[in-house]
Protein backbone atom coordinates (compact mmCIF):
# COMPACT_ATOMS: atom_id res chain seq x y z
CA UNK A 1 0.00 0.00 0.00
CA UNK A 2 0.89 3.56 -0.40
CA UNK A 3 2.60 5.01 2.77
CA UNK A 4 0.07 7.65 2.68
CA UNK A 5 -2.76 7.72 0.53
CA UNK A 6 -5.10 10.72 -0.37
CA UNK A 7 -8.93 10.26 -0.48
CA UNK A 8 -12.19 9.50 1.66
CA UNK A 9 -11.51 7.81 4.92
CA UNK A 10 -14.60 5.22 3.08
CA UNK A 11 -12.60 5.06 -0.33
CA UNK A 12 -9.06 4.43 1.51
CA UNK A 13 -10.45 1.62 3.68
CA UNK A 14 -12.05 -0.26 0.75
CA UNK A 15 -8.89 0.21 -1.02
CA UNK A 16 -7.01 -1.30 1.72
CA UNK A 17 -9.54 -4.07 1.97
CA UNK A 18 -9.50 -4.72 -1.28
CA UNK A 19 -5.70 -4.86 -1.24
CA UNK A 20 -5.25 -7.35 1.67
CA UNK A 21 -7.40 -9.58 -0.29
CA UNK A 22 -5.79 -9.41 -3.37
CA UNK A 23 -2.04 -8.42 -2.66
CA UNK A 24 -0.30 -11.86 -3.29
CA UNK A 25 -2.10 -12.52 -6.53
CA UNK A 26 -1.31 -8.94 -8.01
CA UNK A 27 2.44 -8.79 -6.65
CA UNK A 28 2.52 -12.44 -8.19
CA UNK A 29 1.36 -10.92 -11.81
CA UNK A 30 3.78 -8.29 -11.78
CA UNK A 31 6.76 -10.14 -10.51
CA UNK A 32 6.25 -12.48 -13.42
CA UNK A 33 5.68 -9.85 -16.07
CA UNK A 34 8.70 -7.37 -14.67
CA UNK A 35 10.83 -10.10 -13.18
CA UNK A 36 11.74 -7.38 -10.33
CA UNK A 37 9.45 -7.25 -7.36
CA UNK A 38 10.52 -3.55 -6.50
CA UNK A 39 9.36 -2.39 -10.25
CA UNK A 40 6.32 -4.94 -9.75
CA UNK A 41 5.34 -3.04 -6.11
CA UNK A 42 5.84 0.25 -7.84
CA UNK A 43 3.29 -0.21 -10.51
CA UNK A 44 1.15 -2.17 -7.81
CA UNK A 45 1.29 1.47 -6.28
CA UNK A 46 0.96 3.37 -8.88
CA UNK A 47 -2.43 1.30 -9.17
CA UNK A 48 -3.45 1.98 -5.97
CA UNK A 49 -2.93 5.90 -5.98
CA UNK A 50 -4.80 5.80 -9.16
CA UNK A 51 -7.79 4.04 -7.47
CA UNK A 52 -7.89 6.12 -4.20
CA UNK A 53 -7.97 9.37 -6.71
CA UNK A 54 -10.81 8.20 -8.99
CA UNK A 55 -12.69 5.90 -7.49
CA UNK A 56 -14.41 8.82 -5.20
CA UNK A 57 -15.74 10.18 -8.15
CA UNK A 58 -16.49 7.21 -10.50
CA UNK A 59 -17.75 4.61 -7.74
CA UNK A 60 -15.78 1.32 -6.53
CA UNK A 61 -15.99 -1.30 -9.42
CA UNK A 62 -18.17 -3.93 -9.36
CA UNK A 63 -14.65 -6.28 -9.50
CA UNK A 64 -12.22 -4.04 -7.71
CA UNK A 65 -8.95 -6.50 -7.45
CA UNK A 66 -9.77 -6.97 -11.55
CA UNK A 67 -9.42 -3.30 -11.83
CA UNK A 68 -6.03 -2.41 -9.54
CA UNK A 69 -4.56 -5.90 -11.29
CA UNK A 70 -5.33 -4.02 -15.05
CA UNK A 71 -4.28 -0.63 -13.90
CA UNK A 72 -1.02 -2.15 -12.80
CA UNK A 73 -0.14 -4.11 -15.64
CA UNK A 74 -0.71 -1.18 -18.22
CA UNK A 75 1.71 0.56 -15.83
CA UNK A 76 4.12 -2.08 -16.16
CA UNK A 77 3.36 -2.78 -20.25
CA UNK A 78 4.23 1.08 -20.68
CA UNK A 79 7.48 0.88 -18.61
CA UNK A 80 8.49 -2.30 -20.40
CA UNK A 81 7.73 -0.70 -23.96
CA UNK A 82 9.94 2.16 -23.32
CA UNK A 83 12.70 0.05 -22.12
CA UNK A 84 15.63 -0.48 -23.76
CA UNK A 85 14.92 -4.10 -24.72
CA UNK A 86 11.34 -3.15 -25.88
CA UNK A 87 11.63 -4.81 -29.05
CA UNK A 88 12.65 -8.33 -27.16
CA UNK A 89 10.18 -7.87 -24.17
CA UNK A 90 6.87 -6.23 -26.24
CA UNK A 91 6.34 -9.75 -27.69
CA UNK A 92 6.50 -11.82 -24.44
CA UNK A 93 4.92 -9.41 -22.91
CA UNK A 94 1.62 -9.68 -25.39
CA UNK A 95 1.75 -12.84 -25.30
CA UNK A 96 1.66 -13.18 -21.59
CA UNK A 97 -0.67 -10.86 -21.26
CA UNK A 98 -3.07 -12.52 -23.80
CA UNK A 99 -2.14 -16.06 -22.15
CA UNK A 100 -3.95 -15.05 -19.17
CA UNK A 101 -7.20 -13.87 -20.85
CA UNK A 102 -8.13 -17.12 -22.11
CA UNK A 103 -10.12 -18.67 -19.50
CA UNK A 104 -8.77 -22.67 -18.28
CA UNK A 105 -6.40 -22.92 -20.28
CA UNK A 106 -2.94 -23.31 -18.82
CA UNK A 107 0.18 -24.08 -20.93
CA UNK A 108 0.83 -27.47 -21.03
CA UNK A 109 4.43 -27.29 -21.52
CA UNK A 110 4.41 -24.67 -18.08
CA UNK A 111 2.37 -27.72 -16.29
CA UNK A 112 5.17 -30.21 -17.27
CA UNK A 113 7.57 -28.31 -15.59
CA UNK A 114 6.04 -26.97 -12.97
CA UNK A 115 4.50 -29.64 -10.44
CA UNK A 116 2.68 -26.81 -8.89
CA UNK A 117 1.76 -24.00 -11.66
CA UNK A 118 0.82 -20.65 -9.59
CA UNK A 119 2.82 -17.33 -9.62
CA UNK A 120 1.35 -16.56 -6.09
CA UNK A 121 3.49 -19.69 -4.80
CA UNK A 122 6.38 -18.63 -6.79
CA UNK A 123 6.04 -15.06 -4.97
CA UNK A 124 6.07 -16.74 -1.54
CA UNK A 125 9.52 -18.95 -2.39
CA UNK A 126 10.90 -15.42 -3.85
CA UNK A 127 10.04 -13.94 -0.56
CA UNK A 128 11.65 -16.64 1.43
CA UNK A 129 14.71 -17.31 -0.79
CA UNK A 130 17.55 -18.23 1.93
CA UNK A 131 19.71 -16.02 0.37
CA UNK A 132 18.23 -13.52 2.73
CA UNK A 133 18.23 -13.30 6.06
CA UNK A 134 15.35 -14.24 8.35
CA UNK A 135 14.32 -10.84 9.13
CA UNK A 136 14.05 -9.70 5.38
CA UNK A 137 12.28 -12.54 4.47
CA UNK A 138 9.68 -12.08 7.32
CA UNK A 139 9.13 -8.04 6.04
CA UNK A 140 9.34 -9.19 2.53
CA UNK A 141 6.86 -11.62 2.39
CA UNK A 142 4.41 -9.31 4.91
CA UNK A 143 5.11 -6.80 2.75
CA UNK A 144 4.33 -8.97 -0.46
CA UNK A 145 2.32 -11.50 -0.26
CA UNK A 146 0.59 -10.33 3.11
CA UNK A 147 -0.33 -6.57 1.59
CA UNK A 148 0.65 -5.26 4.55
CA UNK A 149 2.34 -1.61 4.97
CA UNK A 150 5.92 -1.21 6.17
CA UNK A 151 4.20 1.04 9.09
CA UNK A 152 2.36 -2.21 9.54
CA UNK A 153 5.13 -4.27 10.15
CA UNK A 154 7.79 -1.82 12.18
CA UNK A 155 4.78 -1.07 14.63
CA UNK A 156 4.05 -5.29 15.33
CA UNK A 157 7.91 -5.98 15.01
CA UNK A 158 8.87 -2.61 17.08
CA UNK A 159 11.72 -1.37 14.66
CA UNK A 160 12.12 1.94 13.33
CA UNK A 161 10.27 2.37 10.17
CA UNK A 162 13.20 3.68 8.55
CA UNK A 163 14.89 0.31 9.61
CA UNK A 164 12.28 -1.51 8.46
CA UNK A 165 12.08 -0.15 5.16
CA UNK A 166 15.61 -0.23 4.29
CA UNK A 167 15.24 -3.97 4.96
CA UNK A 168 13.08 -4.36 2.49
CA UNK A 169 14.69 -2.42 -0.15
CA UNK A 170 17.83 -4.24 0.66
CA UNK A 171 15.94 -7.54 0.26
CA UNK A 172 14.74 -6.49 -3.35
CA UNK A 173 18.11 -5.48 -4.20
CA UNK A 174 19.35 -8.60 -2.80
CA UNK A 175 17.12 -10.70 -5.36
CA UNK A 176 17.67 -8.61 -8.12
CA UNK A 177 21.47 -8.03 -7.93
CA UNK A 178 21.55 -12.38 -7.41
CA UNK A 179 18.98 -12.54 -10.23
CA UNK A 180 16.72 -14.84 -8.19
CA UNK A 181 14.72 -16.48 -10.41
CA UNK A 182 10.87 -15.97 -10.27
CA UNK A 183 9.73 -20.13 -10.05
CA UNK A 184 9.15 -22.82 -8.23
CA UNK A 185 11.97 -25.02 -7.19
CA UNK A 186 12.34 -28.84 -8.00
CA UNK A 187 13.03 -32.30 -6.77
CA UNK A 188 14.93 -31.74 -3.51
CA UNK A 189 15.35 -28.02 -3.72
CA UNK A 190 11.73 -27.75 -3.41
CA UNK A 191 11.77 -29.14 -0.02
CA UNK A 192 14.84 -27.43 0.89
CA UNK A 193 12.93 -23.93 0.33
CA UNK A 194 9.55 -25.11 1.29
CA UNK A 195 11.57 -25.28 4.81
CA UNK A 196 12.22 -21.83 4.69
CA UNK A 197 9.10 -20.76 3.51
CA UNK A 198 7.36 -22.38 6.39
CA UNK A 199 9.66 -20.99 9.27
CA UNK A 200 8.95 -17.29 7.83
CA UNK A 201 5.38 -18.65 8.70
CA UNK A 202 6.56 -19.99 11.99
CA UNK A 203 8.17 -17.10 12.97
CA UNK A 204 5.49 -14.55 11.97
CA UNK A 205 2.65 -16.31 13.53
CA UNK A 206 5.09 -17.02 16.97
CA UNK A 207 5.68 -12.96 17.16
CA UNK A 208 1.90 -12.52 16.91
CA UNK A 209 1.26 -15.27 19.89
CA UNK A 210 3.95 -14.16 22.37
CA UNK A 211 5.65 -10.91 21.39
CA UNK A 212 9.14 -10.25 21.99
CA UNK A 213 8.91 -6.87 23.39
CA UNK A 214 7.01 -4.06 23.91
CA UNK A 215 3.63 -3.48 25.80
CA UNK A 216 1.28 -5.80 24.39
CA UNK A 217 1.14 -9.84 25.62
CA UNK A 218 -0.30 -10.63 21.99
CA UNK A 219 -0.37 -8.97 18.50
CA UNK A 220 -2.98 -10.65 17.01
CA UNK A 221 -3.04 -9.20 13.27
CA UNK A 222 0.41 -11.23 12.84
CA UNK A 223 -1.30 -14.29 14.08
CA UNK A 224 -4.01 -13.49 11.62
CA UNK A 225 -2.23 -12.43 8.97
CA UNK A 226 0.58 -16.15 9.34
CA UNK A 227 -2.42 -17.91 9.29
CA UNK A 228 -4.35 -16.48 6.00
CA UNK A 229 -1.26 -17.46 3.96
CA UNK A 230 -0.35 -20.77 5.18
CA UNK A 231 -4.15 -21.49 4.42
CA UNK A 232 -3.26 -20.39 0.83
CA UNK A 233 0.12 -22.15 0.86
CA UNK A 234 -1.70 -25.17 1.66
CA UNK A 235 -4.40 -24.91 -1.32
CA UNK A 236 -1.31 -24.22 -3.42
CA UNK A 237 0.76 -27.41 -2.12
CA UNK A 238 -2.08 -29.85 -1.32
CA UNK A 239 -0.11 -32.76 -1.11
CA UNK A 240 2.79 -31.82 1.53
CA UNK A 241 1.62 -32.67 5.04
CA UNK A 242 4.31 -30.41 6.77
CA UNK A 243 2.31 -27.18 5.11
CA UNK A 244 -0.75 -28.77 6.83
CA UNK A 245 0.98 -29.47 10.21
CA UNK A 246 1.78 -26.22 10.06
CA UNK A 247 -1.57 -24.82 9.63
CA UNK A 248 -3.25 -27.05 12.09
CA UNK A 249 -0.85 -25.70 14.32
CA UNK A 250 -1.71 -21.86 13.72
CA UNK A 251 -5.28 -23.17 13.81
CA UNK A 252 -5.00 -24.51 17.04
CA UNK A 253 -3.35 -21.75 18.81
CA UNK A 254 -5.23 -19.25 17.14
CA UNK A 255 -8.15 -20.73 18.69
CA UNK A 256 -6.97 -19.94 22.28
CA UNK A 257 -6.60 -15.84 21.77
CA UNK A 258 -9.48 -14.37 23.06
CA UNK A 259 -8.79 -16.37 26.44
CA UNK A 260 -5.15 -15.31 26.54
CA UNK A 261 -6.16 -12.22 28.11
CA UNK A 262 -8.53 -11.90 31.04
CA UNK A 263 -11.16 -8.86 31.36
CA UNK A 264 -8.52 -6.36 32.81
CA UNK A 265 -6.09 -7.05 30.11
CA UNK A 266 -4.12 -9.27 32.32
CA UNK A 267 -2.55 -12.44 30.84
CA UNK A 268 -3.93 -15.88 31.27
CA UNK A 269 -1.85 -18.78 31.03
CA UNK A 270 -2.50 -21.97 29.33
CA UNK A 271 -4.05 -23.73 32.63
CA UNK A 272 -6.30 -20.95 34.09
CA UNK A 273 -7.73 -20.05 30.53
CA UNK A 274 -11.32 -20.10 30.51
CA UNK A 275 -11.74 -22.77 27.54
CA UNK A 276 -15.51 -22.15 26.54
CA UNK A 277 -13.79 -18.60 25.29
CA UNK A 278 -11.51 -20.90 22.68
CA UNK A 279 -13.07 -20.54 19.74
CA UNK A 280 -14.36 -24.38 18.42
CA UNK A 281 -14.27 -23.14 14.52
CA UNK A 282 -10.56 -22.98 14.71
CA UNK A 283 -10.28 -25.98 16.72
CA UNK A 284 -12.36 -27.97 14.57
CA UNK A 285 -10.00 -26.93 11.03
CA UNK A 286 -6.90 -26.99 13.26
CA UNK A 287 -7.89 -30.78 13.92
CA UNK A 288 -9.25 -31.45 10.10
CA UNK A 289 -5.79 -30.39 8.78
CA UNK A 290 -3.50 -32.46 11.57
CA UNK A 291 -5.50 -34.94 10.30
CA UNK A 292 -4.28 -34.29 6.48
CA UNK A 293 -0.95 -34.21 7.66
CA UNK A 294 -0.95 -37.47 9.13
CA UNK A 295 -3.03 -39.35 6.04
CA UNK A 296 -0.09 -37.71 3.75
CA UNK A 297 2.53 -39.55 6.44
CA UNK A 298 2.94 -36.05 7.89
CA UNK A 299 2.67 -37.43 11.65
CA UNK A 300 6.45 -37.25 12.62
CA UNK A 301 7.38 -33.26 11.10
CA UNK A 302 8.54 -30.90 13.19
CA UNK A 303 5.13 -28.50 12.71
CA UNK A 304 2.69 -32.02 12.55
CA UNK A 305 4.35 -32.91 15.72
CA UNK A 306 3.80 -29.55 17.51
CA UNK A 307 -0.37 -29.46 16.47
CA UNK A 308 -0.48 -32.86 17.89
CA UNK A 309 0.75 -31.33 21.10
CA UNK A 310 -1.28 -28.38 20.82
CA UNK A 311 -4.51 -30.67 19.71
CA UNK A 312 -4.44 -32.63 22.79
CA UNK A 313 -5.05 -29.05 25.08
CA UNK A 314 -7.69 -28.91 22.36
CA UNK A 315 -9.35 -32.04 23.37
CA UNK A 316 -9.19 -31.59 26.91
CA UNK A 317 -12.10 -29.87 28.06
CA UNK A 318 -10.60 -29.13 31.65
CA UNK A 319 -6.84 -28.92 32.24
CA UNK A 320 -7.34 -32.04 34.28
CA UNK A 321 -8.50 -33.69 31.51
CA UNK A 322 -4.97 -33.10 29.77
CA UNK A 323 -3.11 -36.08 28.48
CA UNK A 324 0.32 -35.19 29.99
CA UNK A 325 2.04 -38.57 29.18
CA UNK A 326 0.79 -38.80 25.51
CA UNK A 327 1.97 -34.91 25.21
CA UNK A 328 5.60 -36.21 26.83
CA UNK A 329 5.64 -38.86 24.38
CA UNK A 330 5.03 -36.39 21.21
CA UNK A 331 8.13 -33.84 22.89
CA UNK A 332 10.10 -37.29 22.86
CA UNK A 333 9.48 -37.73 19.52
CA UNK A 334 10.38 -33.93 18.58
CA UNK A 335 13.00 -34.08 20.43
CA UNK A 336 14.76 -36.96 17.83
CA UNK A 337 13.54 -34.95 14.51
CA UNK A 338 14.61 -31.41 15.78
CA UNK A 339 16.86 -31.44 18.93
CA UNK A 340 17.12 -28.09 20.59
CA UNK A 341 17.63 -26.80 24.41
CA UNK A 342 13.83 -25.25 23.81
CA UNK A 343 12.43 -28.11 23.01
CA UNK A 344 14.07 -29.78 25.70
CA UNK A 345 12.55 -26.83 28.13
CA UNK A 346 8.88 -27.38 27.06
CA UNK A 347 9.45 -31.82 27.63
CA UNK A 348 10.30 -30.42 31.19
CA UNK A 349 6.90 -29.03 31.77
CA UNK A 350 5.21 -32.12 30.27
CA UNK A 351 7.14 -34.13 32.29
CA UNK A 352 6.47 -31.94 35.38
CA UNK A 353 2.56 -32.46 34.80
CA UNK A 354 2.76 -35.70 34.21
CA UNK A 355 5.03 -37.15 36.28
CA UNK A 356 5.12 -34.35 39.51
CA UNK A 357 7.39 -31.04 39.62
CA UNK A 358 10.40 -33.11 40.93
CA UNK A 359 10.79 -34.97 37.53
CA UNK A 360 10.54 -31.72 35.65
CA UNK A 361 13.34 -30.16 37.92
CA UNK A 362 15.58 -32.52 37.37
CA UNK A 363 14.90 -31.70 33.80
CA UNK A 364 15.48 -28.62 34.02
CA UNK A 365 17.96 -28.49 36.24
CA UNK A 366 20.37 -30.23 33.58
CA UNK A 367 19.06 -26.93 30.94
CA UNK A 368 20.93 -24.65 33.80
CA UNK A 369 23.94 -26.84 34.28
CA UNK A 370 24.30 -26.75 30.32
CA UNK A 371 24.14 -22.70 30.33
CA UNK A 372 22.46 -22.36 26.16
CA UNK A 373 19.88 -21.13 27.66
CA UNK A 374 20.80 -18.59 30.38
CA UNK A 375 19.57 -15.51 28.87
CA UNK A 376 16.51 -17.32 27.72
CA UNK A 377 13.50 -16.13 30.47
CA UNK A 378 10.94 -18.81 29.96
CA UNK A 379 14.08 -20.84 31.72
CA UNK A 380 13.92 -18.97 35.10
CA UNK A 381 9.66 -18.83 34.34
CA UNK A 382 9.04 -22.91 33.94
CA UNK A 383 11.95 -23.60 36.65
CA UNK A 384 10.21 -21.18 39.34
CA UNK A 385 6.11 -22.53 38.58
CA UNK A 386 7.94 -26.51 38.84
CA UNK A 387 9.35 -25.23 42.07
CA UNK A 388 6.06 -23.41 43.30
CA UNK A 389 4.42 -26.29 42.46
CA UNK A 390 7.08 -28.07 44.78
CA UNK A 391 6.30 -25.81 47.64
CA UNK A 392 9.49 -24.15 47.73
CA UNK A 393 8.32 -20.67 47.16
CA UNK A 394 10.89 -18.81 48.31
CA UNK A 395 12.78 -20.40 45.55
CA UNK A 396 10.37 -19.70 43.23
CA UNK A 397 9.84 -16.45 44.19
CA UNK A 398 13.64 -15.71 43.14
CA UNK A 399 13.30 -17.36 39.78
CA UNK A 400 10.43 -15.33 39.00
CA UNK A 401 12.00 -11.89 39.56
CA UNK A 402 15.00 -13.13 37.57
CA UNK A 403 12.49 -14.30 34.80
CA UNK A 404 10.71 -10.74 34.70
CA UNK A 405 14.31 -9.31 34.66
CA UNK A 406 14.81 -11.04 31.06
CA UNK A 407 11.91 -10.43 29.43
CA UNK A 408 10.96 -7.16 27.15
CA UNK A 409 7.90 -7.61 27.06
CA UNK A 410 5.84 -5.55 29.65
CA UNK A 411 2.68 -7.69 29.61
CA UNK A 412 4.73 -11.15 30.37
CA UNK A 413 7.11 -8.85 33.02
CA UNK A 414 3.92 -7.87 35.63
CA UNK A 415 2.33 -11.49 35.09
CA UNK A 416 6.29 -12.92 36.15
CA UNK A 417 6.21 -10.16 38.86
CA UNK A 418 2.91 -10.92 40.10
CA UNK A 419 3.80 -14.49 40.43
CA UNK A 420 6.47 -13.96 42.54
CA UNK A 421 4.40 -11.33 45.02
CA UNK A 422 2.19 -14.43 45.65
CA UNK A 423 4.87 -16.98 46.02
CA UNK A 424 6.41 -14.51 48.73
CA UNK A 425 2.64 -13.64 50.67
CA UNK A 426 2.64 -17.58 50.73
CA UNK A 427 -0.89 -17.35 48.94
CA UNK A 428 -0.22 -19.93 46.40
CA UNK A 429 -2.61 -22.85 47.67
CA UNK A 430 -2.58 -26.50 45.81
CA UNK A 431 -1.91 -26.53 41.81
CA UNK A 432 -0.21 -23.66 40.52
CA UNK A 433 -2.23 -20.60 38.64
CA UNK A 434 -0.58 -21.81 35.55
CA UNK A 435 1.79 -23.41 33.86
CA UNK A 436 4.57 -22.08 30.79
CA UNK A 437 3.32 -21.66 28.09
CA UNK A 438 4.09 -24.14 25.06
CA UNK A 439 2.37 -25.49 22.31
Amino acid sequence: MPEKPVGSDEIQATVEAVWRMEAARIMAGLTRLTGDVGLAEDFAQDALVAALDRWPESGVPDNPGAWLTTTAKRRAMDHLRKGKRRAAKEPEVTHEIGARREANRPDPDGALDDPVGDDVLRLIFLCCHPILSAEARVALTLRLVGGLTTDEIARAFLVPRATLAQRIVRARRTLRESQVPFETPHGPALMERMSSVLEVLYLIFNEGYSATAGEDWMRPELCRDALRLGRVLAGLTPEEPEVHGLVALMEIQTSRLGARTGPDGRSVLLMDQDRSRWDPLHIRRGLAALERAQSLGGGFGVYSLQAAIAACHARARAPGDTNWTRIVALYDALAQVAPSPVVELNRAVAVGMAYGPRSGLELVDALVDEGTLNNYHLLPAVRGDLLARAGRLDEARTQFEEAASLTQNERERDLLLRRAAECQEGERKGAPPGTAEHP
